[in-house]
């Protein structure tokens, strides 16, 4: 018998894929759920009207960014932020975020149908809203390590390049805690997350979310 993890309330209108909770970004084509593909539009309303990325719901007053090591050298970060409690329930059940995933997958969804055959549909808009920009130079490379930073709306900013497009969440900010996420097996990540701490004079960290 199958158990169907307990979700969050903020989640209870969120439909179901194999027990887990659908988040308001994934992609969805032809009534199949691409787990780890991001319908851009909804990303784009998300970060736009402070929507968290999981149940859809705006954003409170505790807000978790979720942030790589490359965001931190960038000063921003593509996800839309979430919820304390949809952040909880993805670490436990993501596998990007739970260390399940190695790897990112190495096919790519920019010109697959989510049930993994070619779209059969060529004005599909799958092929521009699946997949964020960065996954073919991801695909089949190693998972990257994720830390939550924990920050107040006040500080909740829009980044834009030079051509005024929508990059993500600036995190050239003020940040009240950083939790971590994920760890991969690599020497001296902890010392370099302690330096960050102390460069932004943060408290030190906990696994809490």
């Amino acid at each position: 018998m199958t158990t169907i993890p307990p979700v969050p309330v903020r989640c209870i209108h969120r439909p179901l894929s194999g027990g887990l909770v659908v988040p308001w970004i994934a992609f969805t084509h032809d009534g199949h759920v691409a787990f780890g593909g991001v319908d851009q539009h909804k990303r784009h309303l998300a970060l736009t009207r402070c929507l968290c990325q999981i149940c859809g719901q705006r954003l409170g007053e505790r807000i978790y960014l979720l942030v790589r090591p490359q965001d931190v050298s960038t000063r921003w970060a593509s996800e839309p932020g979430v919820h304390p409690e949809c952040l909880g329930y993805a670490k436990q059940h993501c596998p990007m975020l739970n260390g399940q995933a190695s790897h990112y997958r190495r096919s790519p969804l920019l010109a697959t149908h989510p049930a993994g055959r070619p779209c059969p549909d060529p004005d599909c808009p799958c092929p521009d809203t699946t997949t964020p920009k960065d996954h073919n130079a991801r695909s089949g490379q190693p998972a990257e390590d994720w830390d939550a930073w924990l920050i107040n709306p006040a500080n909740y900013r829009l980044k834009a390049d030079p051509q005024h497009d929508l990059l993500g969440l600036d995190l050239d900010i003020n940040v009240l805690k950083i939790r971590p996420i994920r760890r991969s097996r690599h020497a001296g990540l902890d010392e370099k997350l302690d330096l960050i701490r102390q460069l932004l004079d943060l408290p030190p960290s906990s696994d809490e979310v």
